[in-house]
This record gives structure tokens, sequence and C-alpha cells, in this order.
């Protein structure tokens, strides 16, 4: 994609990613955010995909397992080097890197829905476990080369920390033994180069045999390693020098062994690199209530509530209110005039056009509704704000016209032009008549454009053109402030006499100043206000309506639900209180049963009258059943004939043999002698004892039966 610096500085896209740039974790990552710029489109979705993605974790409990990390690129170039050692912090920084890829390698396929595009991404670099073993067993915990790294060093620290021991035992036993000799100062002992010695008054120096390492600034006190603890200490030295060539020796041997994972842990780094760039977009966009808006690849961008982000950052900070512009541009609707009063909000819905458009194709999400749609330009070109160049002697109106001789060699139909205060700058007549001639070339070329403008001739010209739209920035006249809404379908007035009227200048130079114009132009302007405050009124008409309409909807859904739901209770509370009363005249019945038995009549007959009370039963029982079974096929038949009309009776046919097809393939793996079964529907399990063809035998401990595959169903 083409655009030029000056174009992304006058969108402001470098202060943009100024803010997204803090968010990374890496100085190497903020620096590559500084650099960024719009991308191929297929390069771009995949950043936006990612980054949405990312975006997701923060709206809910699942959190990437992704924190600070160190970068290893300088050791992955110089671990290739011959017999090289790293330093003991590269390999830690080594083992954290391939322990972040081992957690995000677990942790996405858990939610393969959630983050399709960042497992995609990961689960194509091998994860080395080895890495995290080899630095493991030579390092602990807190970074420091373990005893065991080499038997050699176990050794080497084992005999050191013998000689430690035996020069504090020595030690002790001197200062004790001098001590009681009155041979010592005061202060009996100091420290001297990391070593512990006597301080024995210079008076008894000879009567102490040892080392002398100095003498007090007085001379007073001569400070001595007692003879005890000499040869312990020096042998100490020599252990530790030994223990220093071993870890060399260790860890150049690490290096060599970590070499061979290079071009993995390069593929780890990059990754990480990504990982931290996608993360610092998702932190940004997060604060911006940034979204990732459907994106086309044909020619239509809908922006629906879209906010400049970097004002919306100001104006939260000082508490303001920031309006939300909506618009529209499709092949059939290439050009937007937008026109208004100044300050009424004209350059700033241009600039977040343009800001939107630069984040979008550079992988940033955009803060706009999420049903808002856009599409990808090859070339984005501006003209917006002041270009008097005094190095160059040019004026600003010399100046905006070098720019759109540039812009005029540039544009094509895959372009964006965002140009403000469209030919201002010179004779109001003949610069009006330039720019309408550049706006008709645009046109012709099939470019997109937004263009501010207070010229009329300019807005004629696009009410002419089927293809381009005016539009106006919403003014109040009663209170004389800008409303910062964006109207699209009609031109606006530029309110001269009102916006100078509000700043206090005298009546009577403005009414002047009406009398010196042209009486239609005037008129126009009025009329233009006019048609502006009542389409104004329309829509906001329109808005009630709608909302009322859907209120209204909502609530005649509610109740209709509402009402099933009473009508589905008071047929469930009739059916239960027919099961209720049944139930309490069979109670009374088998009551009169036992009352009669009790006062003497024969058990015969009262089994007699139990049994028929039974038949009865039975009967109705068997007649109920027949009703429902009867009203279910009515229903199976009405439902049958809906779905024939429908030609969906093929699909579930075919859907069944499917199942069936599983089913048959499933019972062919757990179909096997000792296999515990039961029929299906009943709860009696028993064993398979033979298999033949698609006949089994069934034991079922006290007798066996045989019955087809198909009826049987494993435990």
């Amino acid at each position: 994609m083409y655009i030029d610096k000056e174009d992304l500085d006058e969108l402001e896209f470098p202060q943009l990613l100024a803010e997204v740039s803090p968010f990374a974790y890496s100085p190497k990552t903020r620096e590559k955010i500084l650099q960024l710029r719009p991308m191929e489109i297929d390069e771009a979705e995949l950043s936006l995909k990612k980054t949405s993605e990312y975006l997701s974790s923060f709206e809910s409990s699942n959190a990437i397992p992704f924190d600070e990390y160190e970068d290893i690129e300088s050791e992955l170039k110089l671990m290739l080097i011959e017999n090289y050692r790293l330093e003991n912090s590269a390999f830690i920084k080594i083992k954290t890197i391939t322990e972040q890829i081992g957690r995000l390698q677990k942790f996405f396929p858990t939610m393969p829905e959630t983050f399709p595009t960042l497992l995609e991404e990961v689960s194509v670099l091998e994860f080395k476990k080895e890495i995290i073993d080899k630095v493991d067993k030579v390092f602990n915990r807190f970074g420091e080369v373990k005893s065991e790294a080499s038997p050699a060093l176990k050794g080497l620290r084992t005999e050191i920390q013998h000689a430690k021991k035996a020069i504090q035992e020595n030690f002790n036993r001197a200062l004790t033994t001098y001590g009681q000799s009155d041979f010592l100062d005061d202060i009996r002992e100091t420290i001297i180069d990391d070593q512990r010695v006597l301080a024995v008054k210079s008076g008894f120096k000879k009567r102490v045999p040892g080392r002398t390492l100095g003498i007090s600034k007085t001379g007073s006190i001569t400070y001595i390693q007692p003879d005890s603890v000499v040869k312990h200490y020096f042998k100490l030295r020599e252990n530790e020098e030994e223990e220093k060539k071993e870890i060399d020796k260790v860890l150049r041997q690490l290096t060599a062994e970590l070499a061979e994972f290079q071009p993995q842990l390069w593929r780890y780094q990059v990754y990480i690199f990504d990982l931290d760039l996608t993360r610092a977009k998702a932190k940004f966009a997060d604060l911006i209530n940034g979204v990732l808006p459907k994106i086309n690849h044909h020619k239509t961008l809908r922006l629906k509530d879209a906010y400049h982000p970097l004002l919306w950052l100001r104006n939260k900070v000082e508490n303001k209110t920031i309006h939300p512009q909506t618009l529209t541009l499709t092949d059939h609707n290439r050009i937007i005039c937008i026109s208004g009063p100044n300050a009424g909000g004209k350059s700033i819905t241009l600039k977040t056009v343009g800001l939107l458009q630069l984040m979008i194709q550079s992988g940033i999400l955009v803060p706009v509704h999420p049903k808002s749609e856009m599409f990808f330009f090859e070339k984005i070109m501006t003209d917006i704000g002041d270009n008097q160049s005094i190095e160059n002697h040019l004026s600003t109106y010399s100046s905006r016209l070098k720019k759109m001789s540039g812009i005029i060699r540039e544009a094509d139909a895959n372009t964006l032009l965002l140009i403000d205060e469209f030919g201002t700058g010179s004779d109001p007549e003949l610069g009006g008549a330039l720019a309408e001639s550049f706006m008709e070339f645009f046109y012709d070329k099939k470019s997109f454009a937004i263009i501010t403008t207070h010229y009329t001739n300019i807005k004629l010209v696009i009410e002419q053109l089927p293809n381009a739209q005016n539009a106006a920035m919403l003014f109040n006249e009663e209170t004389l402030e800008p409303m910062y809404k964006l109207e699209v379908g009609q031109a606006g007035s530029s309110f001269t006499f009102e916006v100078a009227e509000k700043n206090k200048i005298p009546r009577f130079i403005i009414h002047s100043a009406k009398k010196k114009v042209e009486h239609d132009i005037v008129n126009l302007d009025k009329t233009i206000v006019k048609l502006q405050q009542e389409k104004y009124e329309v829509e906001k008409l329109k808005s009630d309506l709608a909302e009322r309409k859907e209120s209204v909807e909502d609530k005649r859904d509610n109740l209709q639900k509402l009402n099933d739901q009473l009508q589905q209770k008071l047929f469930n509370f009739q059916k239960l209180y027919e099961e209720e009363h049944r139930k309490l005249q069979f109670g009374n019945k088998i009551e009169t049963f036992i009352e009669s038995y009790t006062k003497g009549k024969s058990r015969k007959d009262v089994v007699k009258d139990f049994v028929k009370l039974l038949e009865q039963e039975k009967f109705r029982k068997l007649g109920a059943d027949k009703d429902e079974s009867k009203r279910l096929q009515v229903v199976k038949r009405k439902i049958t004939q809906q779905l024939k009309k429908e030609d969906v009776i093929e699909k579930i046919a075919e859907t069944n043999e499917k199942l069936e097809e599983k089913r048959k393939s499933d019972r062919a793996v757990w179909m096997k002698v000792g296999q515990r079964v039961r029929i299906t529907g009943s709860t009696s399990v028993g064993t398979i004892e033979k298999i033949s063809r698609n006949k089994v035998i069934v034991n079922y401990g006290t007798f066996k039966t045989t019955i087809d595959a198909d009826e049987l169903e494993r435990i």
C-alpha cells in the first residue's frame, strides 16, 4: 500500500503508534510498533484476527499464560561460535522462553473455538523439552550451577566445604588461644581481602606464627593469618580456581548442546516477539474499546459510531464528551462532501476516517460499532491543514496546489482522498471553479473521497452527481452551538452570520454584511438551514417511532410468551388435579374394602371385588394409552406432511442411515465375548457367552437367551 509520510503525519498515525508501543514487553517490539505501516490485506487480516482473539481473553477468565520475557537474539547468534560459552543468565533466559512456548502449546488447545488463529500459529512450533531438561541438569532454581552438573565439580565443592570448615575451626582455636595470652588488641579480629585475620598487638607479632596481611595506620596492630589456617586457605584457593575451570568446561559443553536447538530457539524468539506485538495491540484495543469489524473484499465501507481514538483518549482524561460519526462509502456512493460551520467537526471527521483506515490496514482494532464494515485501499492521500512552507517560499494556496498536483497524478479507483477546505486559498469564484474541476476529475477516476467545503457551487455539483452525496455537520440555531453530528444526505450551511454573532461581532456590521451579499445567496443559505433543521426533526421523529415500535414488539412477544407459559401451567395443573382426584377415589375404594373386611365380609368376596376394581383400572389405563397413541399418530402424521412439503424427510432418512452405520461400526468394536450387556429398554444385565454372525447368546446366570446383536447395548 502507498501512503506518504506527510499524509501519515497529517492523520496523526505516529502519535497513535506512540500510544500502542508502551504496552509491549520488549524494547525491540516497542520499536517495531513505532515502525508499523499498512500491510497487504491477507497479512493485516491475520494480525486483526490474532489481536481480536487475544482481546477476548481480557473480557473473560481465560487469561493467556504469556508473561514478560527477555530477548535471546544476541545469544542465538553467539552460541554458534565454536567453543563459545554463554553467561549464566543466558541459559535461564533460554529456558524461560522455552517454558513459555510449552505453556502456550498446552493452553490454546483447551479452547480451540476461542483462539483458532493463535492455536494454529503455536501448533507449528516444535516444542523441545530437552532444552529445559539440559538447563535444569546444570542450574538450580536460583540460576546457580549445581554441584551435580559434573562428578569433578561435585568433588571439588566437597573439598572446598572441608577447607572452609577447617579454616573456621583452626581460626577459632587460634583466636581463643591468643586471646587468653593477651596478644590480641581489643577488636581481636577483622577481615582483610575476604579473610579472617587476628588483630595482634605489634609488640607480640613475633609470638604469633603466621602470614602477615597488613598493619593498622598507627602501626599498633599487625593483622596476621594464623599458621594453622594458611595451608587450608591455599588449598581453598586452589580448589576454587579448579571449580571455576570446571564450571567453565560444563557451561561450554552446555552451550554446544543448546546450539543444536538454535533453529527451534530462533523460531521461539520470532514467535514470542510477534505474540508480544499482538498483546500490545490487544491491550490498546481494550483501552479504546476497539473491535474487529467485518472486512469486505468488495468496495463497501460502513462506519457506525466511529470514534477518533486519540481524541477519545484525550477527552476521557479531561472528562469531555466525544461524538461518534456514521457514514457509508460504496461504488454507488464514492464521494461525500461535508459542509457546515467552522469548528463543527468537519476536519475531525476526515481524520477519523483516515486514521481508522490506517489502523485497520496495519492490523490494529478500531473503536467502531461491531456491525461496521471496512475494506482496504491501495492508496490514502490527504490534504488537511495549513501547508504553508517558509523554507520553499510557498504560500498556503501554492503549497496546496502543489500537493493537489501529486494527488491528481496518483488518484485511481483504489484511492481514498481526504481533502479539507476544498478549493480555499484563492479568489472564491475562481478557486471554486478550479475546485469543481478537481472534484469532477476525481469523480471520473472513480476515486473514493471525503471532502469538506464552504463553496456553494461544489454543493450544487455534488447534488447532480449520482454517485456522490452531500453531508452536513449539524448546528443548533437556538444555542448557536455546533452539535458535532454528521448528517448525510443534504448540504449544510456555513452559518457565517450566526457564528459571527456568537463571537460578539457587532450587529450593525453583520446587518451591513447581509445587505452586501447577493439576495439569492442569502435565501439559498436560509433554505438550506431550514431544510437541514426539518430533516433533523424528521430523522429524530423517525428514530423515536422506530424505538417505540421495537419496544411494542418486544412487549407483545413477552406477553405472548407469558400467555403460553400460563396456558401450559393451567394445563399441567388441571392434569395434576385430575390425577390426584383419581388417586383419592381409588384410595377411598381401597379404604372401603378394608372396612368391609374388618366388619366380617368374607375374604373371597373382598378379593373378588378388588380384582374387579383392578380390571376396571386396567381397562381405563389401556384406553388412555390408546387415546394418547392416537393423538401422537395424528401429530406424527401432521409433522410428516410438513416435512414432505419442505423436502426434509430424505435428509432425516439419510441422517438415520449414517447414525445406524456409526452404531454398527461402534458395535463391531465392543461386541465381544465377556462384554456385559443388556437388552435395549431392559434393566437386566448379562454377559456375552457366544457370538454367531448377528446372533448373540447372553448368559444371565440363572438362564441363557439368544438375541439379535442390534437389540443389545453395552454396559
